[in-house]
């Protein structure tokens, strides 16, 4: 399946990635225990990727400071966030626009790895 990059396609993302996290046996028990309600959390993410990868302008927030209070948090969910995001990414996404979405997810990875714990463990 090959979508084009829109608001929609970026909501079929968030959900599908989010299922698969939240089934996933090393991040779900995390992402369970801190999100309550995952439909707004959802729309945030929406907005998040709208708009880094759209520029709509849509998320404002703290990123950095909401995943810092997270409980539980080990360098390997990073690595195992990363390769479920590119696998959905690379599954509804033409490879060009699969690899921008890899791009932001790996900085994004990287810098709160090392919020959280001082370093990088992956490249």
């Amino acid at each position: 399946m090959t979508l084009p990059l829109t608001q929609e396609s970026i909501a079929t993302l968030v959900h599908e990635f989010y299922d698969g996290v939240r089934a996933d046996p090393e991040l779900g028990p995390v992402f369970n225990a801190a999100i309550d309600d995952w439909e707004p959390h959802l729309a945030r993410m929406v907005e998040f990727w709208s708009t880094t990868m759209l520029g709509t302008k849509s998320f404002h927030g703290n990123v950095y400071g909401k995943h810092m209070a997270l409980p539980g948090v080990q360098p390997q969910h990073f690595q195992r966030w990363l390769a479920l995001f590119q696998s959905t990414v690379d599954r509804l996404f033409e490879p060009a626009v699969a690899e921008e979405f890899r791009i932001v997810a790996s900085r994004i990875a990287q810098s709160l790895q090392y919020g959280f714990f001082g370093q990088v463990h992956f490249s």
